[in-house]
């Protein structure tokens, strides 16, 4: 098998002030003379499980688990504080659809900086052009603030930039859940073609059935440790059952 994503021995900590402090000024002050201090809060740890290419994998579990933060490491948004991650292809992170436009710019100024941001020139961000404002269907606000939309329009927006090409690796937390069912329907659509395609699917959602519709595996995460990697089916039975009993 021709494995895509390495994920070896993966900790992520984080370091948490004990106190509360109301001012900058304050913290830098208690940084300085040695009063600040911290609790280490491990997001993850030990992790290790492979994905290979062209597989569907769902990353599950209750809310602080540690999935997120496991795709955002995968994604190269963060480093682990310890263990390494290979990834060997293309990314298309759609984590926070959005996260990089400049709110006062326009859609039309944000296609070629979000375009940037993801490694397009100017030339491909060109030839592209018409088919991210047909996708995002934002024909009669392209050349409106960013900052006037509303967070369904920015989403549909930022996974038409993102999903312009086709990736090796889409990385996929919570997108879903935004927008209006017909966005969503086509949000499914264009990654069922990517996939088609041979495009590799990480997806995070706290919906099942959306889960077993796009993935066949299935990795459960619980307080940043990983409970069971394998079929969807299989892992979903045993991430229910502890929370039914």
């Amino acid at each position: 098998m021709d494995t895509i994503i390495d994920v070896n021995n993966v900790s992520m900590c984080f370091n948490l002030a004990e106190e509360k402090t109301d001012t900058f000024k304050e913290y830098v002050l208690k940084l300085i003379t040695g009063k600040l201090h911290f609790n280490e809060f491990y997001a993850l740890r030990n992790v290790s499980f492979q994905v290979e290419r062209g597989e569907s994998v769902a990353l599950i579990g209750k809310n602080g688990s540690g999935k997120s933060t496991m795709l955002k490491i995968i994604a190269g948004v963060m480093s682990p504080s310890q263990g390494s991650v290979t990834v060997n292809g293309s990314i298309a992170p759609l984590i926070e659809l959005g996260a990089g436009f400049d709110m006062d710019l326009t859609a039309r100024e944000n296609i070629y900086l979000n375009g940037a941001v993801l490694g397009y020139d100017r030339s491909f961000m060109n030839q592209h052009f018409d088919e991210i404002v047909d996708f995002s269907e934002l024909q009669s606000f392209i050349d409106v603030p960013v900052k006037n939309f509303s967070s369904g329009m920015v989403a549909r927006l930022g996974f038409a930039i993102a999903t312009v090409v086709r990736a090796d690796v889409l990385v996929v937390d919570e997108i879903l859940a935004v927008g209006d069912f017909k966005f969503q329907q086509k949000c499914r659509a264009r990654m069922a073609e990517l996939m088609a395609g041979g495009t590799t699917l990480l997806f995070v959602s706290h919906s099942a059935a959306q889960v077993k519709e796009l993935c066949k595996k299935a990795a459960w995460f619980d307080n940043g440790e990983l409970m069971a990697f394998g079929a969807t089916e299989e892992v979903y039975k045993l991430y229910e059952s502890k929370y039914q009993n």
